[in-house]
């Protein structure tokens, strides 16, 4: 499973969020820290700011802001809000559950493909809902165990 280049691009914008928490960036200043295109940018901080992640303030000292609490904004949750669903097919998806029309076990009881897409879907989501920014940024410099290897424990 590939994450589109907004995804990508606006996790980036959130490692510069979560390092500057309570002090507001500028879209300029987050495109040269990340490489990421100031014009593509904007269209993702306007996304997150209307998921009520962000927020913008105008003016010499403006720029954008993180407004939830690092360790309450998880991974899954910045990418649903970028690219939509986490799940490979839209039948497995808990958010915007599709139902197969062309599928020739649409209509019987068990579909072996939305069985394994479905633990497909299920491990992305274990993953990326128990990562907050605040993991993100703490496994940067190493100081923290991976919410992955934390998960896996309790197995």
């Amino acid at each position: 499973m590939k994450f589109s280049k907004k995804s990508e691009y606006g996790l980036r914008a959130l490692i510069e969020l979560t390092k500057n928490y309570g002090r507001p960036i500028t879209r300029q200043q987050i495109g040269e820290r990340q490489n990421v295109p100031v014009v593509f940018l904007e269209q993702i901080l306007l996304r997150l700011k209307h998921a009520g992640l962000v927020a913008s303030t105008r003016g010499v000292q403006g720029g954008y802001a993180l407004i939830k609490p690092p360790s309450k904004v998880t991974l899954g949750h910045v990418i649903r809000i970028l690219d939509g669903p986490l799940a490979p097919i839209g039948c497995v998806s808990k958010t915007a559950y599709q139902k197969c029309l062309d599928c020739p076990y649409a209509t019987k009881a068990h579909c072996p493909l939305q069985r394994v897409m479905g633990d497909v879907r299920n491990a992305i989501a274990d993953i990326l809902d128990n990562y907050s920014l605040e993991d993100f940024i703490s496994g940067m410099n190493g100081s923290r165990r991976s919410p992955v290897h934390r998960t896996t424990a309790r197995r």
